[in-house]
């Protein structure tokens, strides 16, 4: 699936505005009637005073066939960098704190109120794909493992607290000296005649805002960035945009390790999963993922990982609404469940459940090079390669039954690169450059690749070292006063 092209009408507004101190909204006109505000009562040719709790106010009118047009206004610019980095979740905190390092002013923009994306916000408390890899990668391991619980030190920093995780990730990027915006939401894309992305729109509680910059990364997960900003993209399995399906995490409390220890993933070992799913069966209870796993965090605080919602678009705010109100609905009657079978189970309660559910998969944005299933089963290395990866191809039912029409076609091509079996391969520099507009690089998930390769490099141990990649060869394009996609990957290191 790809994205739709502008407009003629929207090109000729991102030239006017792209350049201007000020971005005005598109002048929307129509016959029809309602007008819905008042005029702005924040004084002509000054911002709101946020401290005072002005708010730049919205006008426009409802039409007659059930739209709103909004009227212009003048947003305000909130900031200029050199390098803007939307998302702060793994593959974003590689990328700001790679830029900064490398003497960029860095900003970066997050819709959560922490930084750490599914690794705090989702609760994920395992990472994948990280033990092997240098620089940032190992850097966040380290202080997992020196600061963490016993737990943490066994793994090696690879099962974490996410409340830590928040803390350290604060620490390093305010060391940086990267300036930090939570709970911001990307809302658009400004592109200019050049086709060069020049500037982004935000809503917060600060209202409507636009930041300009020299270099922009998307490591939103799911490309919203790339998708303002007019890049294609595909979705999902196959024509139909279908999807893995998202996970729900939780904390638990009131299980005595030494009870359950045949239960506990980094314990009772994979079979872990299938015994935790039996004792369900058994008490009744039929969860909707069929490998639930249960982890030791510390001090007897556990996640859950038991939830599927299928069939789930990651770019439908309604949907994923949905979703999360069912998957949380599901934890609480799993856990209920299992306090009724009694013995070590019958003090277990919810601490917390994630606040933002954790998606697999969203759009993957066209690059100057796509990661393909042959890259993964030749084990193709590459001169340009900024991250080797290791991990296998991990596809969860993107059906909730095998007898769905489209199964069969899709899970036999995986399993037939799951037989040929994945070699280690490189993600090339070109994969993290987007294809059709220039100033953009994209990180983690959402990088150019196709649904069988999307599948083994999605994890966040890849996700940090991609963005890492995206954040020095931004900076570095800036040294050089050339676009990223002028650079080799060997530029970029001896730089």
């Amino acid at each position: 699936m790809s994205a739709h092209p502008h407009s003629d009408s929207r090109r000729r507004f991102l030239r006017h505005t792209a350049a201007g101190a000020v971005l005005a909204p598109f002048a929307l006109t129509s016959g029809s009637s309602v007008l819905a505000a008042e005029p702005n009562r924040v004084a002509s040719g000054a911002g709101p005073n946020f401290a005072r709790g002005e708010v730049l106010r919205t006008s426009g009118q409802l039409t007659a066939d059930g739209k709103f047009i909004e009227a212009p206004r003048a947003l305000p610019v909130a900031g200029h960098s050199d390098v803007l980095v939307v998302g702060a979740g793994p593959a974003g905190i590689g990328a700001a704190l790679a830029a900064a390092r490398a003497g960029a002013k860095t900003q970066l923009i997050e819709s959560a109120g922490c930084l750490g994306g599914v690794w705090t916000a989702g609760m994920l408390t395992k990472i994948i794909d990280g033990e092997k890899k240098p620089g940032i990668m190992k850097e966040i391991l380290a202080a997992m493992m020196e600061r963490g619980s016993s737990v943490a030190k066994q793994t090696k920093g690879a099962i974490y607290d996410p409340e830590l995780m928040k803390l350290v990730l604060e620490e390093m990027c305010v060391a940086a000296g990267i300036k930090i915006r939570l709970h911001t939401q990307l809302v658009g894309a400004v592109v200019d005649s050049r086709n060069r992305l020049t500037a982004v729109v935000t809503e917060s509680k600060s209202g409507r805002q636009a930041w300009t910059a020299e270099r922009f990364i998307d490591c939103s997960g799911d490309g919203d960035l790339a998708a303002q900003a007019g890049c294609r993209f595909d979705v999902g399995a196959n024509t139909d945009c279908e999807c893995q399906p998202m996970s729900l995490m939780a904390l638990l409390a009131g299980v005595n390790t030494e009870l359950v220890p045949e239960f506990i993933r980094e314990i009772g070992g994979e079979q872990a999963k299938t015994r935790f799913h039996e004792l369900m069966k058994g008490a009744g209870i039929n969860p909707s993922y069929r490998a639930p796993t249960l982890r030791h965090l510390h001090s007897g605080i556990f996640s859950l990982m038991t939830n599927h919602e299928y069939g789930v678009p990651a770019y439908d705010a309604a949907q994923v609404s949905d979703a999360t109100i069912r998957a949380r609905a599901e934890i609480h009657a799993i856990v209920a469940g299992l306090r009724k079978i009694g013995g070590p189970w019958k003090d277990v309660a919810v601490v917390a459940t994630a606040e933002q559910i954790g998606v697999r998969e969203g759009r993957r944005v066209r690059g100057r090079y796509t990661v393909t299933a042959n890259d993964l089963a030749a084990g193709k290395k590459s001169a340009e390669g900024v991250c080797r990866v290791t991990f296998g191809i991990d596809v969860h039912d993107v059906w909730s039954s095998s007898t769905h029409p489209n199964s069969t076609a899709v899970m036999t091509e995986v399993n037939r690169f799951k037989k040929l079996g994945v070699k280690p391969y490189d993600i090339p520099l070109p994969a993290l450059i987007a294809a059709d507009v220039d100033g953009l690089m994209v990180a983690g998930r959402c990088i150019s690749g196709d649904f069988i390769a999307h599948a083994s490099y999605r994890v966040t141990g890849n996700a940090v070292p991609m963005g890492e990649a995206a954040g020095l060869a931004s900076a570095v394009s800036l040294r050089k006063g050339v676009m990223p996609h002028a650079l080799s990957w060997q530029d970029v290191k001896a730089t």
